[in-house]
Protein backbone atom coordinates (compact mmCIF):
# COMPACT_ATOMS: atom_id res chain seq x y z
CA UNK A 1 0.00 0.00 0.00
CA UNK A 2 2.77 2.58 0.71
CA UNK A 3 4.41 1.59 -2.77
CA UNK A 4 1.16 2.38 -4.52
CA UNK A 5 0.66 5.59 -2.58
CA UNK A 6 4.29 6.76 -2.72
CA UNK A 7 3.96 6.05 -6.91
CA UNK A 8 0.70 8.00 -7.34
CA UNK A 9 2.25 10.70 -5.36
CA UNK A 10 5.19 10.82 -7.58
CA UNK A 11 3.03 10.36 -10.47
CA UNK A 12 1.56 13.36 -9.40
CA UNK A 13 3.97 15.14 -8.76
CA UNK A 14 5.05 14.41 -12.55
CA UNK A 15 1.95 15.80 -14.00
CA UNK A 16 2.39 19.36 -12.22
CA UNK A 17 5.81 19.36 -13.19
CA UNK A 18 4.96 18.73 -16.97
CA UNK A 19 1.99 21.49 -16.80
CA UNK A 20 4.41 23.82 -15.44
CA UNK A 21 6.41 23.48 -18.36
CA UNK A 22 3.79 24.03 -20.92
CA UNK A 23 2.10 27.67 -21.93
CA UNK A 24 -0.48 28.63 -24.10
CA UNK A 25 -0.59 32.05 -26.28
CA UNK A 26 -3.39 32.95 -27.76
CA UNK A 27 -3.86 35.15 -30.57
CA UNK A 28 -4.40 38.34 -28.00
CA UNK A 29 -1.20 38.07 -26.26
CA UNK A 30 2.50 38.48 -26.41
CA UNK A 31 4.63 36.46 -23.83
CA UNK A 32 7.79 37.23 -22.26
CA UNK A 33 9.84 34.36 -21.05
CA UNK A 34 12.14 34.88 -18.34
CA UNK A 35 15.16 32.75 -16.80
CA UNK A 36 15.95 33.23 -13.47
CA UNK A 37 14.70 37.08 -13.48
CA UNK A 38 15.95 38.26 -17.36
CA UNK A 39 14.41 38.06 -20.27
CA UNK A 40 14.97 34.91 -21.96
CA UNK A 41 12.89 35.28 -25.25
CA UNK A 42 9.74 36.98 -26.28
CA UNK A 43 6.53 35.05 -28.15
CA UNK A 44 4.22 36.62 -30.20
CA UNK A 45 3.12 33.78 -32.59
CA UNK A 46 -0.17 31.70 -30.90
CA UNK A 47 0.44 28.31 -30.04
CA UNK A 48 1.34 25.68 -27.56
CA UNK A 49 5.07 25.71 -26.20
CA UNK A 50 7.26 24.45 -23.41
CA UNK A 51 9.44 26.04 -20.90
CA UNK A 52 11.85 25.16 -17.72
CA UNK A 53 9.77 24.73 -14.63
CA UNK A 54 9.30 27.75 -11.92
CA UNK A 55 11.71 29.18 -10.63
CA UNK A 56 14.21 28.21 -13.62
CA UNK A 57 11.49 30.32 -15.49
CA UNK A 58 8.47 31.84 -16.04
CA UNK A 59 5.81 33.95 -18.32
CA UNK A 60 4.27 37.14 -18.42
CA UNK A 61 2.00 37.92 -21.04
CA UNK A 62 1.20 41.32 -22.64
CA UNK A 63 -2.33 42.37 -23.84
CA UNK A 64 -1.83 42.63 -27.59
CA UNK A 65 -5.32 44.15 -28.90
CA UNK A 66 -5.75 47.61 -29.94
CA UNK A 67 -6.22 50.01 -26.60
CA UNK A 68 -7.34 53.61 -25.96
CA UNK A 69 -6.47 56.06 -24.05
CA UNK A 70 -9.00 58.26 -23.33
CA UNK A 71 -9.20 61.59 -21.35
CA UNK A 72 -11.92 61.67 -18.68
CA UNK A 73 -12.05 65.67 -18.41
CA UNK A 74 -10.54 67.67 -21.23
CA UNK A 75 -7.18 69.68 -21.17
CA UNK A 76 -7.04 73.54 -20.87
CA UNK A 77 -4.63 75.03 -23.77
CA UNK A 78 -3.53 78.36 -24.66
CA UNK A 79 -3.26 79.50 -28.45
CA UNK A 80 -1.37 81.80 -29.97
CA UNK A 81 -3.57 84.25 -29.23
CA UNK A 82 -2.96 83.69 -25.50
CA UNK A 83 -6.31 82.13 -25.84
CA UNK A 84 -7.54 79.58 -23.42
CA UNK A 85 -9.65 76.98 -24.93
CA UNK A 86 -10.15 73.10 -23.71
CA UNK A 87 -9.46 69.90 -26.02
CA UNK A 88 -10.71 66.52 -25.10
CA UNK A 89 -8.64 63.81 -26.89
CA UNK A 90 -8.28 60.14 -27.14
CA UNK A 91 -5.25 57.89 -28.46
CA UNK A 92 -5.28 53.96 -30.08
CA UNK A 93 -2.05 52.31 -29.57
CA UNK A 94 -0.83 49.00 -28.91
CA UNK A 95 2.10 46.90 -27.77
CA UNK A 96 4.75 46.75 -30.51
CA UNK A 97 8.09 46.09 -28.55
CA UNK A 98 7.16 43.56 -26.15
CA UNK A 99 10.72 43.58 -24.70
CA UNK A 100 11.72 47.18 -24.66
CA UNK A 101 7.93 47.34 -23.38
CA UNK A 102 8.61 45.38 -20.67
CA UNK A 103 12.14 47.48 -19.72
CA UNK A 104 10.45 50.91 -19.69
CA UNK A 105 7.25 50.19 -17.40
CA UNK A 106 8.11 46.66 -16.02
CA UNK A 107 5.00 45.42 -18.00
CA UNK A 108 2.19 47.14 -16.02
CA UNK A 109 -0.06 48.99 -18.59
CA UNK A 110 -0.88 52.18 -16.43
CA UNK A 111 2.25 53.28 -16.17
CA UNK A 112 2.50 53.10 -19.85
CA UNK A 113 -0.28 54.96 -19.73
CA UNK A 114 0.23 57.88 -17.85
CA UNK A 115 3.46 58.25 -19.57
CA UNK A 116 1.70 58.27 -23.58
CA UNK A 117 -0.64 60.66 -21.29
CA UNK A 118 2.01 63.30 -20.57
CA UNK A 119 3.50 62.37 -24.04
CA UNK A 120 0.62 63.61 -26.09
CA UNK A 121 -0.05 66.47 -23.62
CA UNK A 122 2.74 67.56 -24.55
CA UNK A 123 2.54 67.12 -28.46
CA UNK A 124 -0.72 69.16 -27.90
CA UNK A 125 1.09 71.84 -26.14
CA UNK A 126 3.68 72.61 -28.87
CA UNK A 127 0.81 72.52 -31.88
CA UNK A 128 -1.71 74.52 -30.51
CA UNK A 129 0.76 77.53 -28.99
CA UNK A 130 1.69 78.03 -33.00
CA UNK A 131 -1.84 77.54 -34.15
CA UNK A 132 -5.22 80.61 -33.50
CA UNK A 133 -8.49 79.08 -31.86
CA UNK A 134 -9.91 79.42 -35.29
CA UNK A 135 -7.02 77.24 -36.86
CA UNK A 136 -7.11 74.72 -33.97
CA UNK A 137 -10.83 74.38 -34.27
CA UNK A 138 -11.65 74.25 -37.55
CA UNK A 139 -8.62 75.52 -40.14
CA UNK A 140 -5.90 73.68 -39.61
CA UNK A 141 -7.57 70.61 -37.15
CA UNK A 142 -6.57 67.96 -39.41
CA UNK A 143 -3.19 69.14 -39.51
CA UNK A 144 -3.17 69.92 -35.86
CA UNK A 145 -3.93 65.66 -35.51
CA UNK A 146 -1.41 64.63 -37.94
CA UNK A 147 1.33 66.58 -36.47
CA UNK A 148 0.55 66.13 -33.34
CA UNK A 149 0.30 61.65 -34.45
CA UNK A 150 3.79 61.59 -35.83
CA UNK A 151 5.18 63.75 -32.44
CA UNK A 152 3.46 60.86 -29.96
CA UNK A 153 4.71 58.03 -32.57
CA UNK A 154 8.22 59.15 -32.25
CA UNK A 155 8.30 59.26 -28.86
CA UNK A 156 6.48 56.18 -28.23
CA UNK A 157 8.47 53.78 -30.45
CA UNK A 158 11.37 54.60 -27.57
CA UNK A 159 8.92 52.85 -25.42
CA UNK A 160 8.05 49.54 -27.48
CA UNK A 161 4.85 51.03 -28.43
CA UNK A 162 2.99 51.83 -31.74
CA UNK A 163 0.45 54.64 -31.92
CA UNK A 164 -2.30 53.83 -34.46
CA UNK A 165 -4.04 57.18 -34.15
CA UNK A 166 -4.49 60.41 -32.21
CA UNK A 167 -7.67 62.16 -32.33
CA UNK A 168 -9.54 65.58 -31.06
CA UNK A 169 -13.23 64.85 -29.77
CA UNK A 170 -13.86 68.36 -28.84
CA UNK A 171 -12.17 71.61 -28.88
CA UNK A 172 -14.44 74.28 -27.05
CA UNK A 173 -13.80 77.89 -25.37
CA UNK A 174 -13.78 77.90 -21.94
CA UNK A 175 -16.82 79.14 -20.18
CA UNK A 176 -15.84 83.00 -19.99
CA UNK A 177 -14.51 83.02 -23.42
CA UNK A 178 -17.51 80.91 -24.43
CA UNK A 179 -20.37 83.96 -23.32
CA UNK A 180 -18.06 86.43 -25.45
CA UNK A 181 -18.14 84.19 -28.73
CA UNK A 182 -21.89 83.63 -28.47
CA UNK A 183 -23.07 86.85 -27.19
CA UNK A 184 -20.35 88.54 -30.73
CA UNK A 185 -21.68 85.99 -32.72
CA UNK A 186 -25.38 87.10 -31.67
CA UNK A 187 -24.59 90.44 -32.74
CA UNK A 188 -22.92 89.61 -35.59
CA UNK A 189 -26.68 87.85 -36.48
CA UNK A 190 -28.35 90.54 -35.50
CA UNK A 191 -26.33 93.07 -37.86
CA UNK A 192 -26.54 90.55 -40.88
CA UNK A 193 -30.62 90.05 -40.33
CA UNK A 194 -30.99 93.58 -40.38
CA UNK A 195 -28.66 94.50 -43.21
CA UNK A 196 -31.03 91.62 -45.11
CA UNK A 197 -33.87 93.51 -43.86
CA UNK A 198 -33.18 96.63 -45.20
CA UNK A 199 -32.28 94.75 -48.53
CA UNK A 200 -35.77 93.02 -48.62
CA UNK A 201 -37.72 96.34 -47.92
CA UNK A 202 -35.21 98.02 -50.43
CA UNK A 203 -36.07 95.16 -53.31
CA UNK A 204 -39.79 95.24 -52.02
CA UNK A 205 -40.24 98.82 -52.16
CA UNK A 206 -38.17 98.88 -55.85
CA UNK A 207 -40.73 95.86 -57.11
CA UNK A 208 -43.73 97.63 -55.84
CA UNK A 209 -42.58 100.80 -57.74
CA UNK A 210 -42.12 98.93 -60.56
CA UNK A 211 -45.50 97.00 -60.21
CA UNK A 212 -47.13 99.92 -60.10
CA UNK A 213 -45.68 101.94 -62.92
CA UNK A 214 -46.12 98.46 -65.16
CA UNK A 215 -50.04 98.56 -63.85
CA UNK A 216 -50.19 102.40 -64.36
CA UNK A 217 -48.72 102.03 -68.05
CA UNK A 218 -50.95 99.16 -68.79
CA UNK A 219 -54.02 100.48 -67.55
CA UNK A 220 -53.40 104.15 -69.78
CA UNK A 221 -52.59 101.35 -73.11
CA UNK A 222 -56.03 99.62 -71.92
CA UNK A 223 -57.67 102.77 -72.04
CA UNK A 224 -56.50 104.64 -74.83
CA UNK A 225 -56.98 100.94 -77.06
CA UNK A 226 -60.62 100.65 -75.46
CA UNK A 227 -60.57 104.67 -76.83
CA UNK A 228 -59.64 103.92 -79.64
CA UNK A 229 -62.26 100.82 -79.91
CA UNK A 230 -65.31 103.28 -78.92
CA UNK A 231 -64.41 105.65 -81.74
CA UNK A 232 -64.29 103.81 -83.98
CA UNK A 233 -67.54 101.68 -83.25
CA UNK A 234 -68.92 105.41 -83.00
CA UNK A 235 -68.24 106.48 -86.00
CA UNK A 236 -69.12 102.84 -87.43
CA UNK A 237 -72.53 102.93 -85.68
CA UNK A 238 -72.83 106.59 -86.93
CA UNK A 239 -72.34 105.91 -90.22
CA UNK A 240 -74.79 102.86 -90.19
CA UNK A 241 -77.29 105.32 -88.45
CA UNK A 242 -76.35 107.93 -91.37
CA UNK A 243 -76.96 105.04 -94.16
CA UNK A 244 -79.85 103.68 -92.37
CA UNK A 245 -81.43 107.23 -91.63
CA UNK A 246 -80.62 108.52 -95.40
CA UNK A 247 -83.00 106.71 -96.90
CA UNK A 248 -86.08 108.22 -95.38
CA UNK A 249 -84.59 111.76 -93.42
CA UNK A 250 -88.64 112.32 -92.67
CA UNK A 251 -88.52 108.97 -90.62
CA UNK A 252 -85.36 110.12 -89.19
CA UNK A 253 -86.56 113.37 -87.90
CA UNK A 254 -89.85 111.42 -86.53
CA UNK A 255 -87.38 108.81 -84.55
CA UNK A 256 -85.00 112.11 -83.27
CA UNK A 257 -88.60 113.85 -81.74
CA UNK A 258 -89.41 110.16 -80.08
CA UNK A 259 -85.74 110.18 -78.74
CA UNK A 260 -86.15 114.42 -77.71
CA UNK A 261 -89.84 113.39 -75.84
CA UNK A 262 -88.64 110.25 -74.18
CA UNK A 263 -85.52 111.94 -72.44
CA UNK A 264 -87.93 115.28 -71.73
CA UNK A 265 -90.84 113.13 -70.06
CA UNK A 266 -89.20 110.64 -68.25
CA UNK A 267 -91.49 111.66 -64.88
CA UNK A 268 -94.61 112.76 -64.46
CA UNK A 269 -93.04 115.81 -62.61
CA UNK A 270 -91.49 116.70 -65.79
CA UNK A 271 -93.14 120.37 -66.95
CA UNK A 272 -91.97 122.37 -69.86
CA UNK A 273 -92.54 125.97 -70.33
CA UNK A 274 -92.55 126.67 -74.36
CA UNK A 275 -94.47 127.46 -77.01
CA UNK A 276 -97.36 124.69 -78.39
CA UNK A 277 -96.88 125.94 -81.89
CA UNK A 278 -93.27 125.79 -82.17
CA UNK A 279 -91.43 122.84 -83.88
CA UNK A 280 -90.85 120.61 -80.92
CA UNK A 281 -94.65 119.50 -80.98
CA UNK A 282 -94.59 118.89 -84.96
CA UNK A 283 -94.77 115.09 -84.30
CA UNK A 284 -96.60 115.40 -81.11
CA UNK A 285 -99.64 117.15 -82.35
CA UNK A 286 -99.34 114.42 -85.37
CA UNK A 287 -97.46 112.38 -87.33
CA UNK A 288 -95.93 115.17 -89.75
CA UNK A 289 -97.65 115.55 -93.07
CA UNK A 290 -100.77 114.15 -91.61
CA UNK A 291 -102.97 115.70 -88.87
CA UNK A 292 -104.04 114.02 -86.10
CA UNK A 293 -104.84 114.57 -82.14
CA UNK A 294 -102.11 115.36 -79.73
CA UNK A 295 -101.76 115.45 -75.77
CA UNK A 296 -102.44 118.75 -74.57
CA UNK A 297 -99.10 120.77 -73.91
CA UNK A 298 -99.01 123.24 -70.89
CA UNK A 299 -97.51 126.33 -72.20
CA UNK A 300 -97.78 129.95 -72.38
Amino acid sequence: MNKLISVVVALFAAILVAYSTIFVVDQRSHAIVFALGEVRSVISEPGLHFKLPPPFQNVLFLDKRVLTIDSPEADRFITAEKKNILVDSYVKWRIKEPKLYYVSFNGEERRATDRMSQIVKAALNDEITKRTVREVISGERGNVMDAIKKKVAEEAKQIGVEILDVRLKRVDYVEQINNSVYDRMKAERARVANELRSTGAADSEQIRADADKQRTVILAEAFREAEKMRGAGDAEASQIYAQAFGQNPEFYKFYRSLEAYRNSFKNKSDVLVVDPNSDFFKYFKGSGASGGSAPAVKGK
